[in-house]
């Protein structure tokens, strides 16, 4: 496998993410640009963070199955959640769309994203 995932024994261990991951020399590498919750004709599919999440990390496994990755290969992802939104929504709505592939994983808030009905937006990188 590309990605090797480290999580140090003296640091707080979490099945959602981890603490840093390593690419191998010589993978071929996937940037994957900014995932709303969106249909496929760009309609944003609710005013909740917890479906915009679910429909955003789709999307982000669909770009993933295009470019021949899974997310078994993803090295990174950057969350940026819309302050104000529900965490809680968020990370629910993670877990039941992403599942147990616990990768580095930095999550920001932000004041607005470019549509002001998108609450989240993830980007990854893969390694493939």
């Amino acid at each position: 496998m590309a990605v090797t995932h480290v999580n140090p024994e003296s640091l707080h261990t979490n099945p959602a993410f981890s603490q840093a991951t390593v690419v191998e020399p010589g993978t071929r590498l996937v940037f994957v640009g900014g995932q709303n919750g969106v249909d496929a004709g760009g309609e944003v599919v609710s005013d909740e963070l917890g479906p915009q999440t679910e429909q955003a990390l789709r999307n982000l496994l669909t770009v993933l199955e295009a470019a021949g990755a899974s997310q078994e290969h993803v090295a990174k992802l950057t969350i940026h959640v819309v302050a104000g939104a529900d965490m809680r929504e968020g990370f629910a709505a993670s877990a039941k769309v992403w599942g147990h592939h616990a990768t580095a994983i930095t999550v920001l808030t932000v004041a607005g994203l470019a549509n002001p009905h998108y609450l989240v937006e993830i980007d990854a990188i893969a390694a493939l």
